[in-house]
């Protein structure tokens, strides 16, 4: 569903650059749920910027669906945001004004859906994870995980195949940072429309509840486990 090959980026010129990616290889299969751990400063948000459309690497190409990208500008991949790509972050980004329904619905409307159509997809969003008596609250009342599913519905409600999720449970507690990833893992493992998503997480429990986990350490990413991912050798301790 998502193929990336020979991905670079890297930032500043001469002396001082940086180069963050150098080589990027990776797949993601329909309904998959994979998660990308690695140090921090290692590139997983610039990585997940230039899949999402929002920067342009220096080479490779990303295959998502049947869309061909990766090196034009975000003006020219605006189709790409619009139709195959959904964003969860650690921050809810929800409008404080509005109930769970319209930030949902209005997003729908910006991308140029119909009013109408817009709200009654809102509402399905809102029902599947589980929002249905709440979708006429605004922010304020509901709690930090209740926040997050409306996120969540805001990034399905637009149908998209591949859904990036950067640090999603970073302002939960565990309790509802749990809740999120079984609410991932049914969207993934729905029979009739499954999605797939790409979450960045710095949690190792989250991240060994993924159907599969990679590592992105010195530019590039190799499949890992938790073992592995936080350093330690065969005994448990600090390699």
């Amino acid at each position: 569903m998502l193929s990336i090959n020979g991905l670079t980026k890297s930032f500043g010129t001469g002396s001082g650059k940086l180069h963050v990616l150098k080589g990027i290889d990776m797949n993601i299969k329909s309904g998959e749920l994979v998660a990308l751990m690695g140090p921090s400063g290692c590139g997983k948000s610039t990585l997940l910027n230039i899949i999402g459309g929002l920067m342009p690497a220096d080479s490779g190409q990303i295959e998502l669906v049947s869309r061909k990208y990766g090196l034009k500008n975000p003006s020219s991949v605006v189709d790409v945001r619009r139709n195959l790509v959904g964003w969860i972050f650690q921050d809810f980004h929800l409008l404080d004004h509005l109930s769970a329904l319209d930030n949902v619905s209005m997003a729908l409307e910006i991308s140029g859906v119909p009013s109408k159509e817009a709200e009654l997809r809102a509402v399905t969003a809102l029902e599947k994870v589980n929002l249905g008596d709440r979708m006429h609250h605004i922010p304020d009342q509901l709690s930090g995980g209740q926040q997050q599913r409306v996120a969540i519905a805001r990034a399905i409600a637009g149908h998209r195949p591949l859904l990036l999720a950067d640090e999603p449970t970073g302002n939960l507690d565990i309790s509802s940072g749990a809740e999120v990833l079984q609410l991932f893992k049914d969207l993934c493992h729905d029979e009739e429309n499954p999605i797939s998503i790409l979450m960045v997480t710095h949690d190792p429990e989250l991240a060994s509840n993924a159907d599969r986990m990679l590592l992105l350490n010195d530019g590039k990413t190799q499949a890992s486990d938790i073992r592995s991912a936080w350093g330690l050798d065969d005994e448990g301790e600090e390699e």
